[in-house]
């Protein structure tokens, strides 16, 4: 399993420079148990957003036309930091885990 990050949007300035202020973002994976007719998917997703202070003038910035999505990922990464990826990673195999032997149930006793 490995868990796949991508960009759900973003939010930019509405001028010239359109420099990316809001980045949505969603880490997923899943695991198929069974085959054929009787294989089930198990889903974990982990999303969230984080803020960003464009800046222009600076040498690494990237205009918002030549952005790519590996580009604000490695963006969000960075500003979340190596442990909070891991347990976001962890959030997202504990919700498979779960969803293939559920600790609780929904239902009606009669």
């Amino acid at each position: 399993m490995a868990v796949t990050w991508k960009i759900t949007n973003t939010e930019y300035t509405n001028d010239s420079d359109k420099g990316v202020i809001h980045a949505a973002w969603q880490a997923s994976d899943s695991e198929v148990v069974g085959s054929g007719d009787d294989a089930v998917t198990h889903t974990g997703t982990v999303s969230g957003m984080e803020s960003f202070t464009p800046d222009p003038s600076d040498d690494d910035y990237i205009a918002y036309e030549s952005l790519d999505e590996a580009t604000i990922v490695g963006w969000v990464k960075t500003l979340i930091g190596d442990d909070e990826v891991t347990r976001v990673g962890t959030k997202v195999a504990a919700q498979i885990t779960e969803s293939k032997a559920p600790s609780s149930a929904w239902g009606l006793p009669w």
